[in-house]
């Protein structure tokens, strides 16, 4: 089952990047999307079979893209206004945290929360306890250690 649904998430993403509709694109996608599933369809669903909390933490990680699709338009303003500013009041800075996230898959998505949001990077998660990162300023490392993302995270995948 894993293998079928992983493939079919594959393919669809193959359709909607690709734009391309004609039978050798399509055989090409479905040939790629194959070999990707055969390689690495324990990566998305660890178990064998669906259980209540695979449902759950799907359903939640759909309701985080959202709030993270706003905080990374909040954070390109910012960069925005930074950037024209004639001053360019940058104050990059390294900043290291301890996180409560024990899971990989916490995290991994934590980590890459926090790159995709313009402003900061992910440097380093040492030992799966302390992350650090590269700031732009003091206001984006300010927000990080809010802990705000990281609670939506450990909703998510029920590590509250």
């Amino acid at each position: 089952m894993r293998y079928i649904i992983t493939f079919i998430i594959l393919f669809l993403n193959w359709i909607i990047w690709s734009g391309q509709f004609d039978a050798w694109h399509l055989t090409l996608g479905i040939i790629s999307c194959a070999l990707v599933t055969y390689l690495s369809h324990d990566l998305l669903f660890k178990r064998e079979r669906f259980q209540k909390k695979d449902i759950t933490e799907t359903i939640r990680f759909i309701k985080y893209v959202p709030w993270l699709l706003y905080q990374i338009i909040l954070a390109n303003v910012h960069v925005a206004k930074i950037a024209l500013n004639p001053r360019m009041p940058i104050q990059p800075s390294l900043i290291t945290f301890r996180t409560k996230l024990k899971k990989g898959i916490s995290l991994l998505t934590f980590g890459n929360s926090i790159t995709l949001t313009p402003g900061t990077i992910t440097a380093e998660i040492r030992g799966g306890e302390y992350y650090i990162v590269h700031a732009l300023d003091r206001a984006v490392a300010d927000d990080l250690l809010t802990g705000e993302m990281e609670n939506r995270v450990a909703h998510i995948f029920e590590e509250d």
